[in-house]
C-alpha cells in the first residue's frame, strides 16, 4: 500500500479504534502528509493529542465537528484522499432510551459523510460497521445495517467520480472503551461479576485486527464490499473466569436490545458472500464492477447457500487461559 503524500480523515477519531490507527498509520507510513483527527468532543481531542504531541507528529491535525454537520464534514474534508469513518452512537441501552440521537448520528452522519465525500476529493471512504448490523434487534443495529446500506449504494450514486465506498464489520474489539473485559475488571474488587446470561457468545478481535480490517478495505476494496475477518468467539462466563476467577457470578438478564449470540453474515446473506481467505465479503447484489474479474483477482470463493457466520456456532473458541494472555497482551501489561 502507498500512502505516501496521502490525506487520511478518520470521524470519530479519538475513539479506541481512531487512536489505534493514528498509531499505525504514523508508524507504517509516515510518509503520509497529514492525519486529521474529526469528533466532537473537545476533551477527548486535548487529551489525544497529549499522546500525539504536533512537535513529534507534524502531520496530525485535530478538526472539532459532528458528522450531523454535514457543512461542517464538506470543510473537513477539503484536500483529504482517504476517509475512515469511525465515529457512532454505540452504546445499545443508550440508543434504545435515545433512539432519536442514535439516527440522527448514525444515519444521518453516514448520509453527511457520503454527501461531503462526493462533493470534495476524496478518493476512499472506508466505513466502520458492526456484528449487531447483521440482522439486528435494536436501534443501534438498524442504524448501522442502514448506515451500510447508504455506504454500499454510494458506488450507484457517484457517476463518473472514481471514488470507492466500502465497510468493514466485526465483532467486539477487546479491550476498547466500553467493552466487557474493562468492565469487568474493574467490577473485580467488588467480588461479584454481572452477568447478562451464562449462555451468551460474542466474537474478539484484537484493536490491532480491527486496524488490519480498516487497511486491507483502503488497499483491496474495489467499491461496495462488506469485509468480515474470520475471528474466535468467546463465552461470556469464560471471560469471567479469565479476568477474576475469584468472583461469583450475579446473573442479571439481558439488557434491552441484546442478543444472546451476534451474527455477521446471516443465511440471506450467504448469496452474495465470498471467502477471501483471511476475510470473507458480502458483494452487493449487483456489483457494478467485473464479477469475474473480482473472483480471480482475489482466489474468492462463494460460499455455500445457507452459510452463517454466528459467535454462538463458531468453529473457533477463545480459551480461558488464552483469554488471559491475550488480555496481558492488549488490555493490562500488569495483569
Amino acid at each position: 500500500m502507498n500512502l505516501e503524500n496521502k490525506t487520511i480523515l478518520i470521524t470519530g477519531g479519538t475513539g479506541s479504534l481512531g487512536k489505534a490507527l493514528t498509531s499505525h498509520i504514523f508508524k507504517n507510513f509516515p510518509e503520509i502528509k497529514k492525519l486529521i483527527i474529526l469528533s466532537r468532543d473537545e476533551q477527548k481531542q486535548f487529551q489525544m493529542a497529549q499522546e500525539f504531541p504536533e512537535s513529534h507528529f507534524p502531520q496530525i491535525r485535530f478538526f472539532l465537528g459532528d458528522v450531523r454537520d454535514e457543512q461542517r464534514l464538506v470543510r473537513a474534508f477539503q484536500g483529504v484522499d482517504i476517509v475512515i469513518h469511525a465515529a457512532a452512537m454505540k452504546h445499545v441501552h443508550l440508543a434504545e432510551y435515545n433512539p432519536d440521537e442514535c439516527i440522527k448520528t448514525n444515519i444521518g452522519g453516514a448520509q453527511n459523510v457520503i454527501h461531503a465525500a462526493l462533493q470534495t476529493s476524496v478518493s476512499n471512504v472506508v466505513a466502520l460497521s458492526t456484528d449487531k448490523a447483521c440482522a439486528p434487534i435494536n436501534l443501534y443495529g438498524a442504524t448501522k445495517l442502514t448506515s451500510d446500506k447508504l455506504f454500499v449504494a454510494a458506488n450507484n450514486i457517484k457517476g463518473t467520480n472514481p471514488i470507492k465506498f466500502s465497510v468493514v464489520r466485526y465483532g467486539n474489539v477487546m479491550g476498547s472503551n466500553g467493552s466487557v473485559i474493562p468492565f469487568f475488571m474493574k467490577k473485580k474488587a467488588e467480588g461479584k461479576l454481572p452477568i447478562t446470561d451464562a449462555t451468551m457468545t460474542r466474537f474478539n478481535i484484537s484493536l490491532q485486527g480491527g486496524v488490519d480490517l480498516v487497511m486491507h478495505a483502503i488497499d483491496q476494496a474495489w467499491g461496495g464490499e462488506i469485509f468480515i475477518p474470520k475471528i474466535p468467539s468467546y463465552r461470556i462466563t469464560d471471560v469471567a473466569e479469565a479476568v477474576a476467577p475469584e468472583c461469583t457470578l450475579d446473573i442479571i438478564g439481558i439488557r434491552p436490545g441484546e442478543k444472546i449470540h451476534e451474527e455477521m453474515i446471516t443465511s440471506s446473506d450467504s448469496y452474495n458472500t465470498y471467502d477471501l481467505g483471511r476475510y470473507y465479503t458480502i458483494l452487493p447484489s449487483i456489483p457494478h464492477f467485473n464479477l469475474e474479474n473480482f473472483m480471480v483477482t482475489f482466489n474468492a470463493v462463494k460460499v455455500q447457500e445457507g452459510f452463517t457466520y454466528n459467535s454462538g456456532t463458531n468453529t473457533e473458541w477463545e480459551t480461558v487461559a488464552g483469554l488471559r494472555e491475550l488480555i496481558k497482551e492488549h488490555v493490562d501489561s500488569n495483569f
